[in-house]
């Protein structure tokens, strides 16, 4: 059976066959559902929703594409006409504001209308004042002038001085606490709006009322002029998005659920403490569609004391719209090569300020989502962070007066590009080579120079190695009973299970003498903890090199998963993990034969070796130097082909085979 990619010219070559120069000479679609790489299977969920106006869940990978698929759905949405909602002042109770909703438009030329008759008033006002500031005066002194009498001018005065005042007073209502407020506003032509509410809190995901500091004494502002439209309103007949919907409060799911339900929710204010606690709209429209976005911890947190989705909000969406799960790869086909050309252009297209690529330097970007997609024969879909390679590339080609960018740009930009876990661990490197944590040359008794990878935040997918040097040591038993296997160096559930698994592959290979020992481990340098099961070849190397006193090969760096059969298993990162022994100055790097296909160097250097292996016996082979190993090769050569006897488990194992046998 042929293997995905296998049929297909390398990068290298295919470019060369492209009809286009640059990806000046691709068409990018104007339509944002089209944009959408490698997401077929949601693209056609998504078509179906927008058709229905069903909610969507979308759970994968950050950068796959989860955010241009809600976009594409507001883009698909059926046409439907948009409204405008207005607050207006309530004379039974002031805070509870009257709610009307009204075609889009509508609301501008209402509120202009209000406005305009309010300013009117206020004209008419200040006529009316002055007409009458005028007359008193002029009438006071038309009687000074008849009667002489200076106390009839006074008193036009203090007249005048009243009606100021009566003007001027706070009392009673403003002119403009008539004209209502408009929450929400289109135009006629406006298309469904697409509301991003990713990280939003209570008030501007719900609506609020803001605070007034002037509450009392006629200078507060009305209540319905302090209503805030939220992000559930504004959403109203198009798309609300939140992306990373387990982050948000317990409380705001269970409100949007509602919102969801009664397609109407009324607008309250979220701080007790607010001088707007008090005021409470009547139920405002909010018909909106949720496309809500996560990764696997929305549904399966990690840490136990956080919360993943609201299950009752999911259930909302699962019994009335649809839940996809993102990809993160695709095949290496033609054509879908050619959808990252596409996808390569888009970029360049949307950011505006870099030049276009060459065929050299697009196969040097298909060669990375080959490598950042872990597995042979596939294409990375963690398009955000393969974007950032190619506007790191363009920033680089427009510093150095480049009109084209080219492979030497892409190249360059990987070292620029590097994520922080990459750079913390460059560091690290150096000063573990400066202090000698780990050796690179010689020979040494249980010491193995491990490989693993460096834990960092899940929203990166290039993963980064480093060598993780582990030393064993074989001591008497502490205790008389039976000896222990301890080992240090923060070592997480499974990789503590692992060492025990080592231990036993230990003790068969051994015999009864392991009860009069306790075998140390140690993980050196590991501050950060150790996690997974990637170091028990590593560790099973160790303690066999200590207890028979057989000495390894520093040059040589290793990982693999172990079996309690002495299989060796496949583990992850093994690229990340090849890269840092190399960087190390390893010569040999040792792996599970089945991450072969999942190899992905650039530039390897002259006698660098990559070795797969099957079996524990194939590391210690390898691993281990002197004639002495010999003996120790063929009883692991017996040990390891019992496993495939087939056994009576109640007459217990079958007997290993002596040399006589």
């Amino acid at each position: 059976m042929t293997e995905p990619g296998e049929d297909i010219l390398p990068v290298e070559e295919w470019v060369n066959g492209l009809t286009i120069q640059t990806t000046a000479n691709v068409d990018v679609p104007e339509s944002v559902i089209e944009q959408v790489i490698g997401q077929e299977e949601g693209v056609d969920v998504i078509r179906k929703a927008a058709a229905q106006r069903r909610h969507v869940l979308l759970i994968g990978d950050p950068g796959t594409g989860k955010s241009m698929l809600g976009q594409a759905m507001a883009e698909l949405l059926p046409n439907r006409e948009l409204e405008d909602i207005l607050a207006y002042p309530n004379t039974d109770d002031a805070n509870e504001p009257k709610i009307r909703v009204v075609p889009a438009g509508k609301g501008k030329q209402i509120v202009k209308a209000q406005r305009t008759e309010a300013r009117l008033f206020r004209e008419q006002k200040a006529r009316m004042k002055w007409f009458l500031i005028i007359l008193v005066v002029a009438m006071g002194f038309i009687l000074f002038a008849l009667f002489g009498d200076p106390y009839l001018l006074l008193i036009s005065f203090v007249i005048v001085a009243m009606l100021f005042l009566a003007f001027r007073t706070p009392y009673g209502k403003r002119d403009d606490e008539m004209v209502p407020k408009l929450l929400v506003s289109h135009n006629p032509e406006d298309s469904p709006p697409f509301i991003d509410a990713t990280g939003a809190h209570a008030g501007a995901l719900l609506g609020d009322v803001r605070h007034d500091p002037f509450q009392s004494g006629g200078l507060e502002t009305a209540p319905h002029l302090r209503v805030e439209s939220g992000a559930i309103h504004k959403a109203h007949k198009g798309v609300l998005f939140v992306d990373e919907i387990n982050l948000l409060r317990t409380e705001s799911q269970q409100s949007i659920l509602t919102a969801m339900q009664e397609k109407r929710f009324p607008i309250v204010g979220q701080s007790e403490r607010s001088a707007g606690a008090m005021v409470k709209t009547e139920r405002v429209p909010c018909d909106f569609i949720l496309v809500a976005a996560g990764n696997l911890d929305s549904l399966y947190p990690k840490d136990p004391f956080k919360q993943g989705m609201h299950p009752a909000l999911r259930s909302r969406i699962r019994g009335y719209g649809y839940e996809i799960y993102m990809r993160n790869h695709m095949p290496d086909t033609h054509e879908n090569r050619l959808k990252l050309v596409r996808f390569v252009a888009q970029e360049i297209t949307k950011d505006g300020k870099i030049p276009h690529f060459d065929r050299t330097a697009l196969a040097v970007v298909l060669r990375e989502a080959q490598k950042r997609s872990g597995k042979r024969g596939h294409l990375t879909l963690r398009l955000r962070e393969l974007g950032g390679l190619i506007r790191t590339a363009g920033d680089l080609a427009t510093e150095r007066k480049a009109k084209i960018v080219k492979a030497k740009h892409v190249l360059d930009a990987r070292e620029f590009a590097r994520t922080l876990e990459q750079q913390i661990h460059d560091r690290s490197a150096e000063e573990m080579a400066i202090y000698k944590t780990y050796l690179r040359e010689g020979v040494a008794v249980g010491r193995v120079n491990g490989l693993a990878v460096l834990s960092g935040e899940e929203g990166v997918s290039v993963p980064t190695g480093l060598v993780l040097p582990l030393v064993a040591e074989v001591t008497p038993a502490a205790s008389k009973e039976e000896g222990k296997t301890i080992a240090t160096g923060r070592l997480g559930d499974i990789a503590n299970e692992a060492v025990q698994n080592v231990s036993a592959i230990i003790k068969k290979e051994t015999g009864e003498n392991i009860r009069n020992f306790d075998i140390h481990i140690q993980f050196i340098n590991t501050y950060s903890g150790v996690e997974g099961d990637s170091a028990s070849i590593s560790v099973a190397t160790a303690v066999i090199s200590a207890i028979e006193g057989l000495p390894v090969d520093q040059s040589i760096a290793m990982t693999g998963s172990l079996s309690v059969k002495g299989d060796v298993l496949p583990v992850g990162g093994v690229s990340a993990k090849i890269e840092a022994a190399i960087k190390a100055g390893m010569m040999t790097v040792i792996i599970p034969r089945a991450n072969m296909q999942e190899v992905f160097l650039d530039d390897m250097p002259e006698g660098f070796r990559v070795v797969p292996v099957e079996t524990i016996k194939d590391v210690i082979d390898i691993a281990l130097v002197g004639d002495a190993k010999k003996g120790l090769l063929t009883r692991l050569t017996r040990l390891l082909d019992v496993k495939d006897v087939v056994r009576d488990p109640l007459k217990g194992p079958p007997p290993v085979p002596t040399d006589g046998a």
